[in-house]
């Protein structure tokens, strides 16, 4: 079965969605940025507020902080969530976060890609896979040093991972963010295929 037991009541998956979209739509990025004095990150490289424009600003340490909190913010959704609640909800309010980040209603639904937050609630929902999909993102950065690429293979290979550690019950949720990375990625996918795409650490 590749997706979980719905045995939650209609409300606890509300709530769960709800909770994880709000703790998702926080835009650490942006307040990590002012309260570095960075500017407004709207406004900077890409535009987008995730860790990968803020290290175009060259500040290593803001854009370490928001790959951590945005990265938390998933985990934390899922945490929440399997204290309270089935694995139904836990995976709902996981993927709610991820919707929060990149559709965050405070900034008229122009969010994030959710590269950070989809691996943070990867972590939460299952470490091994989690730290598989980190491993895979981080070699590819090694090898081509494109951040973009590095998060289309890690999602591609993350239903691969489920498979082979035997957690098909997630399947259909990995492969949900996986379709969404790609939909928010279209543009760096353009300037991949043209050979446009800029390096990881270039301002």
């Amino acid at each position: 079965m590749w997706l979980p037991e719905l045995t939650s009541p209609a409300l606890t998956l509300l709530l769960a969605g709800g909770l994880g979209y709000l703790l998702g739509s926080i835009p650490f990025g942006i307040v990590i940025a002012r309260a570095f004095g960075l500017g407004d990150l709207r406004q900077i490289g890409s535009g987008n507020i995730g860790a990968t424009n803020v290290l175009r600003t060259g500040n290593k340490l803001a854009a370490l902080l928001t790959l951590i909190c945005d990265s938390g913010k998933g985990a934390a959704a899922v945490l929440i969530a399997r204290a309270l609640a089935d694995a139904d909800a836990v995976q709902l309010a996981g993927f709610a976060a991820f919707l929060g980040h990149c559709f965050p209603v405070w900034l008229g639904f122009r969010g994030g890609k959710g590269v950070a937050t989809y691996l943070g609630t990867l972590l939460a929902l299952f470490f091994p896979v989690g730290l598989a999909a980190c491993a895979t993102w981080a070699f590819t950065a090694l090898v081509f040093r494109i951040s973009s690429l590095s998060a289309l293979v890690a999602a591609a290979a993350v239903p691969v991972w489920l498979w082979a550690f035997d957690r098909p019950g997630m399947i259909v949720l990995a492969i949900a963010l996986a379709v969404l990375i790609y939909i928010r990625h279209a543009p760096n996918i353009q300037r991949l295929l043209a050979g446009e795409e800029p390096r990881i650490g270039k301002k």
